[in-house]
């Protein structure tokens, strides 16, 4: 259970979709003045080096981030522009600030303000110690070594009564795809009002079939979904797309990324590339 390491998928088609959603999110929360909350249950190292022997083990990023460094897509703009001003300006190895990318809680840091806050959970003891020490200097930020989905029912309600709340854990065991499901319930019912997004990836059809049909039968309302994916579904291994399911979701969300998704995955994928954009449940 402690085997996943996000270092080798940094960068990725997932992680552009993953993070997309999130900057858009973080964006519209800052809209008021009033404060937010954002947290993090799987929250990894925070910041990853593309030229790692764990990056460059399959080279992920290449069809992800690598292939969008150089966009000028108004559409891409804020979340091209909040990936380079999460990277370090220097570093001691001597790496280009391009050859890093950020995990989701560096890339929250980034739209944190003064009255903001963050709870960051991660159990993986190397990947907790990197994070760790990331967010060490920032007082807005909390880290802890924990189940995130245990933490996330104990931090709800927040007092601030709005906020992000990102769900990606690795599934790495079958049963996570169920636990999602019972975490969102659980969650929901104590903080209504928040947004949440949860990750997913697609390598068998029928558990995301599902986790859809889960969510839709729990009766929360305004869920959307988004995937993007390098070619369409196979009985091979491997993840052949990802999604996004967004509760709450921001009212331009659905329309920017209707707009968005083919263009990326086509720029990404090519002709094999594939997109969804769908609503779950209305209001």
């Amino acid at each position: 259970m402690l085997s996943y390491r996000h270092a080798f998928h940094a960068g990725n088609f997932a992680d552009v979709l993953k993070h997309l959603i999130q900057v858009e999110i973080l964006q519209y929360l800052q809209q008021k003045e009033k404060p937010f909350v954002y947290i993090d249950t799987h929250s990894g190292a925070g910041l990853y080096s593309l030229q790692s022997a764990e990056a460059e083990k399959n080279a992920e990023f290449e069809t992800g981030i690598g292939r969008l460094q150089n966009s000028d897509w108004p559409e891409l703009q804020s979340y091209l522009e909040a990936v380079a001003s999460s990277r370090p300006a220097h570093d001691q190895s001597g790496l280009a600030a391009s050859q890093f990318y950020p995990g989701s809680p560096r890339l929250g840091q980034l739209f944190l303000r003064e009255q903001d806050r963050a709870q960051l959970f991660e159990l993986h003891p190397q990947d907790f110690r990197l994070l760790d020490e990331l967010m060490a200097t920032d007082r807005r930020i909390r880290v802890e070594q924990s189940d995130g989905f245990k933490g996330l029912i104990a931090a709800l309600p927040p007092r601030e009564r709005r906020g992000l709340v990102l769900i990606d854990p690795p599934y790495e065991i079958k049963s996570d795809y169920e636990l999602v499901v019972e975490t969102l319930i659980k969650a929901h019912r104590r903080f209504a009002t928040g947004i949440y997004a949860l990750w997913y990836p697609v390598v068998e059809r029928s558990r995301i079939n599902k986790l859809e049909q889960q969510l839709k039968a729990s009766g929360i309302a305004r869920i959307q979904l988004f995937e993007l994916g390098l070619s369409a579904d196979t009985e091979g291994r491997g993840m052949t797309s990802s999604g996004m399911i967004v509760i709450n979701p921001p009212w331009t969300l659905k329309d920017k990324m209707q707009n968005l998704l083919p263009k990326l995955s086509q720029h990404l994928g090519g002709e094999q590339g594939v997109w969804r954009c769908e609503e779950l449940a209305g209001e």
